[in-house]
């Protein structure tokens, strides 16, 4: 294969009672229908909020199976629960094996490694990072073991949260914390990938499309397919809309296209909760 297409979305946060997220997801659907990409990635919270409604996630696993092709997942934290972080509040919903494995029952794997295009494409678990729990070291042994036969490969990681704003020494600070992949598992993560030609970092969660390049990787946030966050809750540091990534894989580049899908609407968390 020499080239392989590749469309990212992240954080659709369905539920079949939230009518305009499910909206933009049937015109996301319809952008990926008129393209037909090779493969689709879900970089994380499919669902609305799986930990307290496991048909949040049952709704999201039904709309993406109906997706034209095929389509690979990872877990977020609106669908297995948070990390803990060094310096901010323990999160209300914490990332728990329980919440893992019913993510694991409803949608598959949350870990993955497969190659295309001379390219080797990794995904991995972020939430359960610094969490302590037994698959928190099984995956960081699979990533091991996996990285030891990349082959000189050039590499794409996805995972739903950024490994961090700027640089990574960028400080962990309380307002923050819950951003970044959090501290010491972002150096360890850094540290592995230093070992590999890590091209790309692809990730969702902040719900602002953002694409830099530090060093000789690119690293693209893709914004919410469901909805924007109102200022008032969350300041500004890349693009508030909705919309989706669309890359192209050669042997050795790629390249990137932001998409906002015709019809999708910035629906704002706000008037989704009835504010305004």
């Amino acid at each position: 294969m020499h080239e392989f297409r590749l469309t990212q979305i992240s954080d659709t946060h369905l539920a079949r009672r939230l009518q305009k997220l499910t909206d933009n997801f049937h015109r996301v659907s319809e952008h990926i229908d008129a393209t037909r990409p090779d493969l689709v990635i879900n970089s994380g919270d499919l669902a609305f909020d799986a930990p307290t409604s496991r048909s949040d996630l049952e709704f999201a696993k039904e709309l993406h199976d109906a997706l034209p092709v095929p389509c690979r997942h990872l877990p977020g934290n609106h669908d297995i629960g948070d990390n803990p972080t060094a310096v901010a509040a323990a999160p209300k919903q914490p990332a728990t094996e329980k919440e893992r494995q019913n993510y694991l029952s409803v949608i598959g794997e949350d870990r993955w490694r497969f190659d295309a295009a001379g390219w080797s494409f990794i995904g991995l678990n972020s939430l359960i990072m610094n969490t302590g729990i037994e698959s928190e070291a099984e995956q960081f042994g699979w990533l091991a073991s996996e990285l030891g036969r990349i082959n000189g490969r050039p590499v794409a990681l996805f995972l739903h949260k950024p490994l961090f704003l700027n640089t990574p020494a960028d400080p962990e600070t309380v307002e923050t914390a819950i951003r970044y992949v959090p501290q010491p598992r972002r150096k360890n993560l850094i540290e592995m990938f230093a070992t590999v030609d890590l091209r790309l970092v692809a990730s969702g969660h902040v719900h602002q499309r953002r694409d830099f390049t530090f060093g000789h990787t690119r690293h693209v946030w893709a914004p919410s397919a469901g909805f924007i966050i109102p200022d008032r809750m969350q300041e500004v540091i890349g693009t508030k809309e909705v919309g989706l990534v669309d890359y192209r894989f050669q042997p050795d580049s790629f390249e990137v296209r932001h998409v906002r899908a015709p019809g999708q609407t910035d629906v704002d968390l706000d008037a989704l909760n009835g504010r305004k």
